[in-house]
């Protein structure tokens, strides 16, 4: 697990960064600040192994940062100002995004930082070679479970269908929500709702797909899983609700 830190002087910066941060299985947030001070502190300390760092702050910029920190620690630059990437380059670090920030941008300096930082020992090889190629979703999906691509090559995760609370759409990636972890994976929430069995698995908005079974409540366009409220698209009102019916 890559123990993460986010350093902008902005909070709406920080709120997005802190958001993305969550939605990948291999980062961990260990703090949010708009100080930068107390970000080099932290990784003085040794706290942090990767560092998302805007360039233009009060008090210390991005780029006296990083000479500072030295290699204590990745860092990956998040500004608003292209002018400064080859600076940032020069001094090591290990992706440079523009804001505003896609997640699907961010997913791949992320990846780039896996690759770099130290990690668990990868899982043996399955018995039989894959063949060629590879979906992001093994298709057809055998009965009870499927496997979902990694974030390392040739990394496959099996998900249970019974354990899926919910599935939220991002961009080209979706986030698989079980009651302990988040499985993101490249693959488009269209996609994969052509592979997953239906019922209990239901669109309800051009961003989520539920397990009907995981339904705690509905009360008008919201539904409730455990503590997560999912909006109701008005496109697919009438077919939850049929299907609530039917049950």
């Amino acid at each position: 697990m890559i123990r993460c830190l986010a350093v902008d002087d902005e909070a709406p910066a920080l709120l997005i960064l802190a958001d993305y941060i969550g939605q990948l299985p291999f980062l961990t947030l260990v703090g949010t600040t708009t100080n930068p001070i107390e970000a080099l502190t932290m990784v003085q300390q040794g706290l942090v192994d990767l560092v998302f760092l805007d360039i233009q702050m009060p008090k210390l910029t991005g780029l006296q940062f990083l000479k500072l920190a030295g290699n204590r620690c990745k860092v990956i630059l998040t500004t608003a100002y292209p002018e400064y990437a080859l600076e940032g380059y020069e001094n090591d670090v290990v992706d440079y995004l523009l804001k505003p920030i896609s997640f699907e941008r961010f997913f791949k300096a992320a990846q780039k930082a896996l690759a770099l930082l130290p990690g668990p020992a990868p899982e043996p090889a399955a018995p039989a070679p894959l063949a060629a190629p590879v979906s992001a979703v093994l298709a057809p999906p055998p009965a009870g479970h499927m496997f979902v691509k990694g974030e390392s090559k040739n990394k496959f995760l099996r998900v249970n269908y019974a354990d899926i609370l919910y599935i939220e759409g991002l961009s080209n990636y979706v986030s698989i929500h079980l009651p302990t972890q988040r499985v993101v994976t490249y693959q488009t929430l269209r996609e994969l709702a052509e592979t997953l069995p239906q019922p209990p698995f239901l669109r309800v908005h051009k961003s989520f797909i539920v397990s009907l079974d995981k339904i705690r409540m509905v009360d008008g366009n919201t539904i409730y899983i455990q503590d997560k409220e999912i909006p109701v698209g008005e496109t697919y009102r009438e077919q939850l609700y049929r299907q609530i019916r039917e049950q």
